[in-house]
């Protein structure tokens, strides 16, 4: 749904390196590049940004009132 705060294995702060991490996406960047910009070195790090789905809008959709 939203990105984790921290990695789920080795618990580095990742969670602030998402919105910056999409909008370069979105522009057309490279992901590894990206990454790299980013500081994220870790193979689980970058599996958590690449394997991540954002459904956060689409869970909305069905908060009970």
């Amino acid at each position: 749904m939203i990105i984790p705060v921290r990695c789920w294995s080795c618990g580095k702060p990742v969670g602030h390196l998402w919105e910056e991490y999409r909008e370069r996406i979105k522009k057309g960047e490279n992901p590894k590049k990206v990454m790299d910009d980013l500081g994220l070195e870790r193979y689980c790090c970058r599996s958590l940004f690449l394997g991540h789905v954002d459904l956060i809008d689409t869970i909305a959709r069905f908060k009970k009132h």
